[in-house]
């Protein structure tokens, strides 16, 4: 990393943090523009560690994974806290913190990969040192529960980071995988080596066009809401965020655009990525009376900047590598929708 980089963006943590009290969550939001400092892309014969700092896997579970990125050139650390368990966890708050810590602290581990999500995460977060982190930035890979870390990296540290699969979503036989399983789980391995990423997605008719360029930040909805007001919070003016979610019910997707908008975080975006939303259908008769695009529209209709739908990221087969914390152009016209690496 960078000296300059470093110092830049220590000194507007200072200015966040010097913020008096009472001020408006947009104040606050706006306040934070740390400089995107970059890990460096992965060699051959680089180390990738995994580890699981939210639900347990076992270690015939990664095995896939780890000869996959073998295949690829590159060393593979496995963590303590593979093939432990403690209830739902990947091994006690205590394990799991300190298998992150020891990968975070060594420098000879260039990517993180978090083997699974679940939840966790947000047991550790505070607990961790970051240090050595700051100092020799490692990309740190996965997503859903893992959520947490990319924001909570990106709003205290400027650091960039890979929101991707994870392990448990490599394919057991490579050969028999699909087109589209392969694609996803080779743009983690673009992502890694320094590959510009650029991606399509399909048409919408809801989409707002537009064309903009922004810092990409975001993740699994309700793991963006839990966050608020913490010392996690993502910061979004002058951004480009992309959410997406799994298992929840439209009026609880409603409320959490509320959030997003109550708390601020949509008011300075350079644009809105929308990508997959799965609904957890009510079994009675309480529907809510309202599509995706009807809560997302009505949240972002005072604003100006292009809205996308159905972007290829989330909980679904087409969950393509994405760099939080480096800057993308999006540009939705009514023939086609772009996001492509700066």
């Amino acid at each position: 990393m960078k000296r300059k980089s470093f110092l830049q963006a220590t000194a507007t943590l200072a200015g966040l943090s010097a913020l008096p009290t009472g001020v408006s969550h947009a104040a606050r939001n706006m306040a934070h523009t740390p400089v995107p400092i970059m890990p460096s892309y992965l060699q051959k014969g680089d180390t990738i560690g995994i580890t699981s700092p939210a639900g347990y896997i076992t270690l015939e579970e990664i095995e896939p994974a780890k000869q996959l990125m073998e295949s690829w050139g590159f060393r593979v650390k496995v963590g303590n806290t593979i093939g432990k368990r403690h209830f739902t966890f990947g091994g006690t708050d205590v394990e799991r913190k300190e298998d992150l810590q020891q990968m975070l602290n060594d420098k000879t581990i260039k990517a993180i990969m978090c083997a699974r999500g679940g939840y966790g995460a947000v047991r550790i977060v505070d607990q961790l040192d970051w240090t050595a982190f700051k100092q020799y930035p490692k990309w740190v890979i996965g997503f859903s529960d893992i959520t947490v870390l990319h924001n909570h990296i990106n709003s205290n540290m400027g650091i960039a980071s890979i929101h991707s699969k994870m392990c448990n979503s490599f394919p057991s036989v490579w050969v028999n995988a699909d087109a589209q399983q392969k694609e996803t789980i080779l743009s983690i391995q673009k992502a890694l080596t320094g590959v510009k990423m650029e991606y399509t997605a399909g048409i919408n008719t809801f989409n707002k066009k537009g064309t903009a360029t922004g810092v990409l930040v975001g993740g699994n909805l309700k793991t963006i809401e839990s966050l608020a007001a913490s010392s996690s919070d993502l910061r979004t003016a002058n951004k480009i965020l992309f959410v997406e979610d799994t298992g929840e019910y439209m009026y609880s997707m409603d409320r959490m655009f509320w959030n997003l908008k109550r708390s601020g975080k949509l008011d300075n975006l350079k644009a809105l990525i929308v990508g997959g939303f799965k609904e957890k259908k009510d079994a009675g008769d309480d529907d809510f009376g309202k599509t995706l695009q009807d809560v997302v529209l009505e949240k972002v209709k005072e604003y100006n900047y292009p809205v996308c739908f159905d972007f290829p990221v989330g909980h679904q087969r087409n969950n393509f590598a994405l760099k939080c914390g480096v800057t993308h152009q999006l540009v939705i016209t009514d023939q086609h929708v772009t996001l492509k690496e700066q």
